[in-house]
Order: C-alpha cells, then sequence, then structure tokens
C-alpha cells in the first residue's frame, strides 16, 4: 500500500509548487541537457585453486551511459539514462563480470555461461526531480551512493535502484532524509528486480514470508568545517535492520599538509519473519539470525602530493549467529576494502547472505596505502596508488593477503587507469557461514573513460 500511496501524493505536491524556470514544459525539454561517458573496460582474471587446477578468463567490452536532463519546469526536471555494454573479440573462457554475469547467475546458470556473455542495453535511470529551498525530492530509476547500497561507478555500469527519496537542510550543516527503495539493478544485469528478492534470490518467500520486500533507510548527517557525522538506517521490514554510522576529522596545516581521521560503525540484526524462520533448523544459514557488528578506523596523511593511509577493520565473530556483514546491494563500506576483497560477486542475485574476506564475521583486516600525483614533477594528470592489506580470522587456514596497484592519467575529460591486482589465500563465506579460500589470483585491468 505504501507504493501506491506515495507517487501520488508526492506528484501533486510538486505540481502545487509555485517555483517557476522556464514558461512553459516544452521550453524545459527542449533546453535540456546531453551527458554521458564512453568507455573501454578490459580484464584478465587467473586462479590456482588448491588441487592444482588453474584458469583464466578475460573479456573486452565498449559501453557506457547516455543521459538527458531537461530544464527546471515548475521547480522540477526530469533524467532519462539509457546504459549499455558491448563485448567483442571474447575468447573460450570468458570473464562476464564486466558483461552479464547476473543475468546468468538470475537464470540459472555459472558465471560464465553464454547468457553472461550478452552484451544489452537497459534504461538505467528515469527520475524526476524538484528542489526548492532546503528540499530535495527524487522519484524513479536512478543511480545512488550510500555505503551500504552503492552503484560501484568504477565498474563498467553502475547499479541502480528504483523508489524516491526526500530530504531538508537545516541551518548549521545538518540535513534528514527519508527514501522508499523497491527495486534493484545490479551493474551486469540488464533488468530491475525486487530489492529484497534480489538480495535472497529463491529463498525470499522462505526467509521473509513473501516473494518481495522494500528497503526504507533514514539519515541523518551533519558537516562542520573540521568534522562531519552520518548515520543511516536501512530498514527492510521482515528481512534486516541495518545501521551505519561514521564520523571523519579532516585539518588543513597548510597547503603542503593535510591529515584525516575516520571512525565507523555497523550493526545488522534480521528482523520480523527473517529472524525467526533464519533462526530454524536446516535454514540457508544453517538455523541462525543475523546478527553482525563491525567497525573500523582511518587515519590518512596528504604531503606534497603524497597521501599516506593506514586502516584497521573487525568483524565481531558470534558462532550462534550469521555474524558476517549482510551487502547484497554493491554496499563495500569498509575502510580496509580493497579492489577485489570487497564482497565484489555478493551483490549477484541470491547471493547476499554470503560474505568475501574483511566482511566475513571474525576478520581483523588491515591496510596500508600510498597514493603519489606526479604533478609535482612535471607530469601532470598522472597517479599512482600502491595498496596492501592483511586479513586474519581463525576460521581461516591462512592469512589473505591483498597487493593492488593502479596507474592513472586524467587529461580532460578523458581518463585512463592500468590495475594491477595479486590475491593470496582469498576467502569467501558461504550463506551458512562454511569458509573456503582461494590459493592465487590474480587480475589485470585497462579502463578508457570519456565523459562527455
Amino acid at each position: 500500500m505504501r507504493k501506491v500511496v506515495i507517487y501520488p501524493i508526492c506528484g501533486a505536491a510538486l505540481l502545487a509548487a509555485g517555483l517557476q524556470a522556464e514558461s512553459s514544459l516544452a521550453e524545459a525539454v527542449k533546453n535540456g541537457k546531453v551527458s554521458g561517458n564512453i568507455k573501454y573496460y578490459y580484464i584478465n582474471t587467473h586462479k590456482e585453486s588448491s588441487n592444482d587446477v588453474s584458469s583464466t578468463a578475460f573479456a573486452n567490452s565498449v559501453g557506457g551511459q547516455l543521459s538527458y536532463k531537461t530544464d527546471k519546469y515548475l521547480g522540477m526536471d526530469a533524467t532519462v539514462t539509457f546504459m549499455t555494454t558491448q563485448p567483442f573479440a571474447l575468447p573460450d573462457n570468458v570473464d562476464t563480470s564486466i558483461i552479464g554475469r547476473d543475468n546468468a547467475v538470475k537464470a540459472g546458470y555459472a558465471p560464465g555461461d553464454v547468457i553472461g556473455q550478452k552484451g544489452f542495453s537497459v534504461l538505467g535511470e528515469a527520475y524526476i526531480s524538484y528542489s526548492r529551498d532546503n528540499f530535495d525530492f527524487w522519484g524513479g530509476r536512478k543511480v545512488i551512493k550510500t555505503p551500504l547500497i552503492n552503484a560501484k561507478v568504477v565498474r563498467m555500469l553502475p547499479s541502480a535502484v528504483k523508489g524516491a527519496y526526500a530530504s531538508l537542510k537545516f541551518e548549521g550543516g545538518y540535513k534528514v532524509g527519508i527514501a522508499y527503495l523497491d527495486a534493484f539493478k545490479q551493474r551486469t544485469s540488464s533488468e530491475f528486480d525486487n530489492i529484497v528478492r534480489h538480495a535472497l534470490g529463491d529463498n525470499t518467500k522462505e526467509i521473509i514470508g513473501s516473494d518481495s520486500g522494500s528497503v526504507i533507510p533514514v539519515c541523518f548527517s551533519w558537516n562542520g568545517s573540521k568534522n562531519a557525522l552520518k548515520v543511516v538506517d536501512y530498514y527492510s521490514p521482515d528481512f534486516m535492520n541495518s545501521i551505519y554510522a561514521d564520523w571523519n576529522y579532516r585539518h588543513k596545516h597548510n597547503d603542503e599538509l593535510s591529515y584525516a581521521f575516520a571512525l565507523q560503525a555497523i550493526i545488522q540484526d534480521s528482523v520480523g519473519n527473517a529472524d525467526e524462520n533464519l533462526a530454524k533448523p536446516g535454514s540457508v544459514t544453517g538455523g541462525k539470525a543475523i546478527k553482525s557488528r563491525a567497525g573500523a578506523a582511518k587515519l590518512a596523511v596528504n604531503y606534497s602530493g603524497m597521501t599516506f593511509m593506514a586502516a584497521y577493520s573487525k568483524v565481531l565473530k558470534d558462532d550462534a549467529y550469521h555474524d558476517s556483514l549482510v551487502l547484497p546491494w554493491d554496499g563495500t563500506p569498509l575502510y580496509t576494502n580493497m579492489i577485489t576483497a570487497n564482497n565484489l560477486f555478493l551483490s549477484n542475485y541470491g547471493k547476499g547472505l554470503g560474505a568475501d574476506t574483511a566482511y566475513i564475521g571474525g576478520t581483523d583486516g588491515v591496510k596500508v596505502a600510498y597514493k603519489q600525483d606526479f604533478g609535482k614533477f612535471g607530469f601532470s594528470g598522472y597517479s599512482m596508488t600502491l595498496s596492501s592489506a592483511w586479513f586474519d580470522n581463525d576460521r581461516f587456514d591462512k592469512t589473505q593477503n591483498d597487493l593492488n596497484a593502479v596507474l592513472a592519467y586524467k587529461s580532460g575529460a578523458l581518463s585512463v587507469a592500468l590495475k594491477g591486482i595479486w590475491v593470496r589465500n582469498g576467502a569467501s563465506a558461504t550463506a551458512d557461514g562454511t569458509v573456503s579460500q582461494l590459493p592465487i589470483l590474480h587480475q589485470y585491468r585497462i579502463i578508457a573513460d570519456y565523459k562527455f
């Protein structure tokens, strides 16, 4: 019933608003603006398993986004975004993570199946926005970036949601907002699906008692001159409640030196039907309700074009519960997150109760990173980032180690990135908490992106 009522009410309120920026709807459409990007993506993934079996898969794809945004009319504007990924020169073994991996998984096939190798096009965004004074609203399909529901814009295409959002700003840097989200399109999927069904797949009704559900995020933020605070409560009836909070402190000593310190915390609990059904013997979680607790800290120092960063994260262990973080919608919030150790495929259809590396219950994570801007040396637009992380857990046979290297170049609308990823003993956990480790993973990426 909520879904039926919210859009007519908001629509009526917007139409009654008196802020007029265009004399007619036709002029607003005519004076709209086109934007977008063209992206080339190459990915090569090599794996070696514990039984000395190795595999290599790669893919090339060209795609991007094309958006049209109208000018304002009665305080409103409309945006539509067409998204596409079109693979070419594919090998026998295809890495579908930049093509249609989620399409294959949803159809019940292996990620590398021919279904996942097919390019697709989709209307990824179609929403109306309204702004007046300190009030903002949008409704429809939209790419959003929040800690636990995110877009993963660094991939070929971003993920998107369908719903509505309203926020109010207050003096002193305060802001409150509320959203209602009922659909999610994963970045490698050609269609939107119910947001809870996407997370739980064929087990949705067994867990929450119905075939669909929603997520209602309520957010509060404050931004001061040096401090910033954010709290978001993601409530999904009969599934789970997730609370995310972070605090950031920034200080600029002079033009050469600045530093920042941050803390974050995540609390997750199953609620309603899910809390009861997951606790039953024989459930997909092995008879365990969701109870996840995590925290992290980060320190970053910037000096004369160099950035040094160190972070620590901890996911608490509780054998009586499903203690790994549940992140089915491309949220990868922990400060120790790496390019691959980041729940990358837990946003695939029906995989939401699994976890990777830093997000597995009981994992301690440590990350260090160094970034160098070469502009100081006369190479404008060039930068390099080196990062390494270690993840330890008494559920792991061996400590996982990640090493990432990124060489980037940016000039105006063009950006190019070369990425190298080396992982030893990569850990993952299934819904029932069973942990497995992959001895070796090497991955290489070439990404060229032109924005217009």
